[in-house]
């Protein structure tokens, strides 16, 4: 029952990738981190006091970060590759699709600050595209964790996973739920089991989507929480079981609902079990300035709206 899951503490899932990092290289030596001027805001601190030697400052040179990443590869180092999602993704998408994913470098590229939860930092760093743009990407794995343990669990694992990885968090203090050890890079984590509905989150709305899961419940709604923290590869086998139990869905994203993981939701779904499926995300739309929480209520993204996405999903059966 979603009404189990307990809350641990609130930390920002950015602490969960410096953690993660420096747990990581402290077992791999062959584990470099680069950064684009933004080594406190990633929280590389304890990594480059540990291991000054591994540790490159790229300044604001973002694209010459990727190139050096993808050259580091080839003499069989695994670097990480830290800036905010926006410059992350976007400013160097070029260089990202001909040096990384052409090329299948093992480059490892971690994004924090994604989504409208940056805040006050507005549209221009609010990239609500990034999912989108990077699984597009031939052979890019994109993982959005929900949390900070998961993020911290994410990093470590994606050490060993052989090709190019996108790794997505954020900046706010958030609730912590999850277990390191329950997560499996293209495993799907599922909540709880209904028939009424399924919610299919990703990163900081899987803990929005247990929040309507528990309302619903109290409602009489059975209700389906799964946590899609690998957007790709996908665990198809996950989706189709889900929805061909209940035959309705919601997904629920800090991203753009065009090209994100509604869209991989929804493309399953019209291959192997058609339903309604209602879509909880910004809506072709750039951000704005704000508090976190207060951008998320209005562009559409909290708690109340999953819950009324979820009662029209299974009004349309």
């Amino acid at each position: 029952m979603l009404k189990d899951i307990q809350v641990t503490g609130n930390k920002d899932t950015r602490s969960g990738f410096g953690d993660g990092i420096l747990e990581a290289a402290r077992k791999n030596p062959n584990i470099v981190a680069l950064t684009a001027d933004l080594a406190g805001s990633l929280k590389l601190n304890g990594f480059i006091k540990e291991f000054p030697e591994r540790f490159i400052q790229c300044g604001i040179a973002e694209a010459n970060m990727i190139g050096i990443a993808a050259g580091l590869t080839i003499g069989g180092k695994i670097p990480y590759t830290t800036t905010f999602a926006n410059f992350s993704t976007g400013r160097v998408y070029d260089q990202i699709r001909q040096s990384v994913a052409y090329s299948g470098k093992n480059v490892k590229i971690c994004a924090s600050h994604a989504g409208l939860t940056l805040g006050e930092d507005g549209a221009t760093h609010q990239i609500l595209e990034d999912i989108g743009l990077m699984k597009m990407l031939p052979g890019m794995t994109v993982i959005v964790p929900a949390d900070y343990n998961q993020t911290k669990a994410a990093t470590m694992a994606i050490a060993d996973y052989e090709g190019p990885v996108y790794l997505r968090f954020g900046r706010p203090v958030w609730p912590i739920f999850t277990n390191e050890a329950d997560f499996v890079i293209g495993k799907a984590q599922q909540f709880s089991e209904g028939t009424d509905v399924s919610i299919f989150a990703c990163g900081h709305m899987v803990w929005k989507a247990i929040e309507a899961g528990r309302i619903l419940e109290e409602k009489g709604i059975s209700v389906e929480v799964i946590n899609i923290h690998t957007i790709k590869p996908l665990e198809v086998e996950a989706v189709i079981a889900s929805i061909k139990k209940t035959r309705c869905a919601v997904t629920a994203e800090e991203h753009n609902i065009i090209g994100g993981l509604g869209d991989a939701i929804a493309q399953v779904a019209s291959k192997n079990c058609p339903i309604p499926i209602e879509y909880i995300g910004t809506n072709d739309t750039f951000g704005e300035s704000g508090k976190p929480l207060e951008l998320l209520k209005k562009y559409g993204l909290e708690t109340e709206h999953i819950v009324a996405a979820a009662q029209k999903a299974i009004s349309r059966k």
